[in-house]
């Protein structure tokens, strides 16, 4: 997988492939990356790169000439703009673009990019939560950092399997050393051995948390048949007895 960003600020993504796992994924070649930096194809000699939108309104757009030169050293793959009016980023999505030979991301600024830009080259404006950010690097990095570990070989296949949305639920409580914290003891079941009572506990806990924090989630899983039937039954079970506390009974 190759991501190539084109950026008015590359220092911002260079730094986050510089470090961590991304950095060990680059050096074992499963991973390239590529920077470019839009201001180094504007052709005037203060590197103008935005300027007033037609029609007026307050702030300033991004000039199409640039941006459009600095596409066409890119190569021919799927072009992402990071834009708050884009259609929402998820793990089914992240999972979809991780397959792709190279992902070619545009990262905005000021109020955006100049419109014939988006038609011309874009194949996906993408957003990754209804708010706004003055910095179209922060989204891309997020597309990146929740692509390229799905990527083979990054990461352990197991270590991905129960991770939070994978088979539609959220991800179980963790712990780790010491056994009590502050009098807060480490669950005996995780201490047991027992791996059949330690996959089924983790999975209530999945079932538990999930009902408790997305909801819509779950409603999501059984419309698409996301679960089996013991987790079906377990859903069935929790939201029973939720029921039930909740009458009072």
């Amino acid at each position: 997988m190759k991501y190539t960003v084109l950026t008015l600020f590359p220092e911002i993504t260079d730094a986050f492939f510089a470090n961590s796992i991304m950095a060990k994924a680059i050096k074992r070649g499963i991973i390239e990356y590529q920077a470019v930096n839009i201001r180094d194809f504007a052709e005037d000699k203060h590197k103008t790169c935005d300027d007033a939108p037609y029609g007026g309104g307050p702030g300033m757009l991004m000039l199409a000439e640039p941006l459009a030169k600095a596409l066409e050293t890119a190569a021919d793959h799927r072009v992402i703009y990071l834009s708050p009016s884009g259609k929402p980023f998820s793990q089914e999505l992240a999972k979809e673009l991780s397959v792709e030979k190279e992902l070619v991301l545009i990262c905005g600024r000021y109020e955006g990019i100049d419109q014939r830009i988006i038609d011309r080259y874009v194949d996906d404006e993408i957003s990754i939560g209804d708010y706004v950010l003055s910095s179209g690097e922060v989204a891309a990095l997020a597309i990146i950092d929740a692509t390229y570990r799905l990527v083979d070989d990054v990461i352990r296949t197991d270590s991905l399997d129960e991770e939070s949305f994978s088979g539609g639920l959220l991800e179980y409580p963790q712990f780790t050393r010491p056994e009590v914290f502050d009098t807060m003891k480490v669950p005996e079941v995780l201490l047991s051995g027992h791996h059949e009572q330690i996959r089924l506990w983790r999975l209530e806990k999945r079932v538990e948390k999930t009902l408790r924090l997305r909801p819509d989630l779950i409603q999501r899983g059984r419309e698409l048949g996301l679960f089996n039937k013991e987790i079906n039954g377990i859903i069935d079970r929790q939201i029973g007895e939720k029921d039930e506390r909740d009458s009072g009974n």
